[in-house]
């Protein structure tokens, strides 16, 4: 008859405890995002590792899915094209070709200004990633950052357009293209008087 080794009560109470704490612990996070002070404000620090938490997944998944090449030409005429949606569509919230945006520095994560140099001075906004991933980027939209999926809003082409502007970002752009990235001072919005607060 073989023996069955008698269970140690140390062996017993490591045991419960792994149990307990693995029962508790969603109750305790739940009790902290209910009744606690989890960072939800703008202003409020990020968690810890925040930022690698929803980059890496981020990045694996637009590597994954974009295209690897565009399906239309880096023209003049595109890029014209994508400088109106661009001013119609993403200015307010990334900025004007030298106009930075008045609040996209203030969103959380801050919107990037796609206008501005970096420090090497080479790159302008988005201009060293492969259009590709910038059309990734407008098709879909990043959760929980502002930045909306344009796929049902704007056609293929049109965000193309767009993506391939931003490429150029660093380089010359025809002149019609930089006339629609500056922002308008005698447009109706920029001229107009803002509306009374409702008491």
């Amino acid at each position: 008859m073989r023996c069955i080794p008698e269970v140690s009560s140390a062996m017993v109470r490591l045991l419960f405890g792994i149990v307990l704490g693995l029962l508790l612990a969603p109750v305790v996070a739940l009790g902290w995002f209910r009744f606690g002070h989890p960072p939800v404000a703008v202003a409020d620090p990020p968690l810890p590792k925040e930022k690698l938490i929803t980059s890496v997944p981020l990045e694996a998944r637009i590597h994954r899915e974009m295209p690897s090449a565009a399906p239309i030409q880096d023209s003049e005429e595109n890029l014209v094209a994508g400088a109106g949606i661009y001013r119609d569509q993403c200015a307010a919230c990334h900025g004007y070709h030298g106009h930075p945006s008045s609040f996209g520095r203030h969103m959380f994560p801050a919107a990037p200004p796609l206008w501005e140099r970096h420090h090497n001075g080479d790159v302008v906004g988005v201009s060293d990633d492969p259009p590709g991933e910038t059309y990734w980027k407008i098709a879909n939209g990043i959760r929980l950052t502002g930045m909306p999926a344009y796929d049902k809003v704007l056609s293929t082409t049109q965000m193309w357009q767009v993506a391939l502007l931003l490429a150029d970002a660093n380089k010359p752009l025809p002149p019609a293209a930089l006339d629609l990235l500056h922002p308008q001072a005698s447009s109706p919005a920029a001229s107009a008087a803002p509306a009374p607060l409702a008491k």
